[in-house]
Formats: C-alpha cells, sequence, structure tokens
C-alpha cells in the first residue's frame, strides 16, 4: 500500500500519512465491508483519500529531484534506472491527480482499464481518456528519457 500510495504522492512521508489515514478510515468501517470486496474496498479509500487531499492542500510540493541511494553497493547501470525513476517521478508529479491515479492503478497496480474504472467511480471512456492524456503528457515532459510503462508490464 505505501508504495501504491508513495507512486499517488510523489512523497514517500505523505504516502504513509495517506496510508494511516486510509487504513484509519477503513478500520471504522470494517464490520460493514463484505469479505470478497475487501482489497477493493481499501484501494478505492487509498485513491479517494489522496484525490480528496489534493482538492484540499492546493499546494506545490518540492520534491527530490533524485531517489536517494541505499545503503548496498550500487550495481552497473544503476545510475541509469536512478535517473530514470526520478525523472518518472517528476513527471508524474505534473499529471493532474486523477490522471496520475489512473497511470498508477493500470501500470503500477497492473489493473485493467474495467478495474480502474470501477474504483474510480467513472466510465471505462474516461480512464481511456486519461490514460492516453497522462501518457502524452509523460511523453512530452522534458526530463523523461526513458521508456514508458507498457499496460501488463510492472515498473
Amino acid at each position: 500500500m505505501v508504495r501504491t500510495a508513495h507512486m499517488l504522492t510523489g512523497d514517500f512521508h505523505e504516502a504513509e500519512d495517506l496510508v494511516q489515514t486510509t487504513l484509519a478510515k477503513v478500520y471504522v468501517r470494517w464490520r460493514r465491508i463484505p469479505g470478497d470486496e475487501i482489497d477493493f474496498y481499501v484501494r478505492r479509500s487509498l485513491v479517494n483519500n489522496n484525490l480528496s487531499r489534493t482538492r484540499k492542500r492546493r499546494v506545490a510540493h518540492l520534491l527530490m529531484p533524485f531517489v536517494p541511494e541505499r545503503a548496498h553497493r550500487p550495481d552497473p547501470g544503476h545510475a541509469e534506472a536512478v535517473t530514470q525513476r526520478a525523472a518518472l517521478e517528476a513527471a508524474l508529479a505534473d499529471l493532474s491527480a486523477r490522471q496520475r491515479a489512473v497511470l498508477v492503478l493500470r501500470f503500477w497496480e497492473d489493473l485493467g482499464e474495467g478495474e480502474t474504472a470501477e474504483l474510480l467511480g467513472c466510465s471505462v471512456g474516461t480512464v481511456k481518456t486519461h490514460t492516453r492524456r497522462g501518457l502524452q503528457a509523460l511523453r512530452a515532459h522534458p526530463l523523461f528519457t526513458g521508456r514508458l510503462p507498457v499496460p501488463g508490464a510492472r515498473p
């Protein structure tokens, strides 16, 4: 959940706060959630809480221009992977919250168009439109020079 929240928010600390808020809200309604819909409910709550957070707080966040190095020694090509990851995160940060949510759910969570539409409470056509426009914005972003994710492929 924290990884998905990080892709939605662009900031690790905000992602942790988002997950904590989501789990607190889900806990209150836990007995009313059907057992076979727990994953759907939690994921939808995570996305909805993120969208609410962006509506309430219209403040631009300063994100780090790079991903911090890990404690272990880097492997060959590690610097390139870090650069591509930072560029992707910067490009995602420039998208609208809705486009970002659609791209994260489609390509990071590997959900289909129908599942994403159901999760966001919109039509499949809306998901397709947000996906197309979001990918166009990523391709046009000046920092992003890497390959774009392919539907069904893990980043």
